[in-house]
């Protein structure tokens, strides 16, 4: 039912975890600007603003549950960093598949964010339906957590994306924006080797948000909303590319930066490209159209330029 209006009842409840990252803000920011009572949580960063829960305490998040009752819960927390989960396994395990598991056991609707990781990335690009191959810790942990979400509430939503940028609160919050120290490093006469290999759809976390708004309204109206669904940015990037159009986005010079075409060397392996088949989403109608890659990081990078007038104006 393609389009078919919603109206969010007055004390319908959104639950987020991971409220203090990257994403989490976003969907916090999008469920409220939208007239859902939002209750975020987050760990080191929480207090003041959102309640603190260790998600690998499975009584906490069960006090927390009963306590609040939400109508929908977004699983945002997760370590997502594949280099840091292969020298802490057992914590990052905790996190991405056992406190998934608990969470869904108790979920009236449950939105389960996972990655373009769960594939190998050798014959992209995928559909909800293909077979994952994840070929790191990470992905395999994200996988792991897609199934405990699935066996525990049959009706819920999977929802996997590719790397993610926004209004970040660092540059290194995201691997995205991080490429924006590269690009700074032009005024410093120094060269900066990029990876020009990997390929990648560098994906707005605005977008998902109102992605997981779209899920959540039809969800709990049509049963059929359940299952896997891929959502990503449309521009496939390296992070050479990446970086040049910083630059260009900025009018800063670009010939520092150096395409590096052998696979960079790290603790982690990466698929090649995992490029999303988004066709589900968009035969439903819950989709967005994303905005162009130059367009969206220049406004997510306004904060971090030199003319530091602009960071009153975007975190509001």
């Amino acid at each position: 039912m393609p389009g078919f209006p919603f109206a969010n009842p007055e004390g319908v409840k959104v639950l987020v975890t991971g409220a203090t990252g990257l994403l989490g803000r976003a969907v916090c920011k999008e469920f409220q600007n939208n007239g859902w009572n939002v209750i975020g949580t987050g760990y080191r960063r929480a207090q003041p603003r959102f309640l603190r829960c260790d998600m690998t305490d499975e009584d906490a998040v069960k006090r927390l549950l009963h306590e609040h009752k939400p109508d929908v819960i977004v699983h945002c927390a997760a370590e997502r960093r594949p280099d840091v989960m292969e020298r802490h396994t057992e914590a990052a395990v905790h996190l991405n598949v056992h406190a998934t598991g608990t969470l869904a056991k108790e979920a009236a609707f449950f939105i389960y964010i996972s990655t373009d990781y769960v594939f190998d990335g050798r014959s992209p690009p995928y559909g909800e339906d293909d077979c994952p191959n994840p070929v790191n810790l990470y992905g395999r942990s994200k996988l792991e957590g897609e199934r405990e979400s699935l066996r525990h509430c049959p009706g819920a939503v999977i929802l996997r994306v590719p790397v993610l940028f926004g209004e970040v609160e660092s540059v290194a919050e995201s691997a995205v924006t991080a490429l924006w120290l590269k690009v700074e490093e032009a005024a410093e006469d120094h060269c900066s080797a990029l990876d020009h290999c990997l390929q990648r759809f560098p994906t707005d976390a605005r977008d998902v948000a109102t992605v997981c708004r779209k899920l959540a309204e039809r969800g709990r109206q049509d049963p059929s909303i359940r299952g896997i669904f891929h959502f990503s940015g449309k521009e496939q990037m390296t992070k050479y590319e990446m970086a040049v159009a910083m630059a260009q986005a900025f009018n800063l010079p670009s010939n520092h930066l150096v395409p590096l075409t052998e696979q960079p060397a790290a603790a982690a392996a990466r698929p090649i490209n995992s490029q999303l088949n988004c066709s589900r989403l968009e035969l439903l109608n819950l989709s967005v159209e994303p905005q162009p890659f130059s367009t969206a990081i220049a406004d997510c990078l306004w904060p971090f330029t030199a003319d530091k007038r602009w960071r009153q104006t975007v975190f509001h």
